[in-house]
């Protein structure tokens, strides 16, 4: 019994081990990817500007006439997100090496990239087929560009949820007395205002459905 007792304290003492040091590594990544964050602030708060301005535009679909203010509005905001470039930390490559929240964190900015990217590309791909294409090409983007729009929606829906995660992540964690200068409660409440639902999220909420 008493040996019994014994290996069972051992393992117990074992495993708390284990998730100190796990804990500790979750803590380092959250550090990494929060100077990650603050390296792309400013070229995502371009991009956010830009989409901004350019959204309330779109968000009920591709109107039939397209002025030249929306078209340029449209190409600063396509420039705008191809501006965003992500530090290697951020990539897949790297990232997949990420543990705790700071994973998702990295999983949800390239998801935003992805998407945003990919869609404010692809409506300006769109809308050229539709002046300058034959009919059925212009039919054919008329029919699909919802997908895009909506992919530019979503975009900034996952990038609107990264502060909330930094947050959930730094608390759970230890917040400020864990992560002391290495990561303040300063800088984290900052970073989640800068990804924050308030900051990216875009209104009104997509309008436009397939074949519309």
């Amino acid at each position: 019994m008493l040996v019994a007792a014994a290996t069972a304290c051992a393992g117990c003492g074992g495993g708390e081990a284990e998730s100190q040091v796990a804990r500790r590594l979750q803590r380092e990544d959250l550090i990494a990817v929060s100077t990650a964050l603050a390296q792309i602030e400013a070229p995502v708060s371009r991009e956010l500007s830009a989409a901004k301005a350019t959204w309330p535009g779109i968000a009920n679909g591709l109107p039939r006439a397209v002025s030249p203010a929306l078209h340029a509005q449209l190409a600063a905001a396509a420039a705008s997100a191809g501006g965003v470039r992500l530090p290697m930390l951020l990539q897949e490559a790297q990232a997949v090496s990420l543990t705790g929240p700071a994973a998702q964190i990295a999983g949800l900015v390239r998801s935003y990239t992805l998407l945003s990217t990919r869609g404010w590309s692809q409506i300006l791909a769109a809308l050229a087929q539709i002046r300058r294409g034959t009919a059925a090409q212009a039919r054919f983007a008329r029919a699909n560009i919802a997908l895009y729009i909506a992919s530019v929606y979503d975009g900034h829906f996952t990038l609107a949820q990264v502060g909330r995660k930094l947050l959930e992540g730094y608390r759970k964690l230890g917040g400020a007395r864990a992560f002391s200068h290495a990561l303040t409660e300063e800088r984290a409440q900052a970073l989640g205002r800068a990804y924050s639902e308030a900051s990216a999220r875009l209104h009104p909420h997509v309008g436009v459905r397939l074949g519309s």
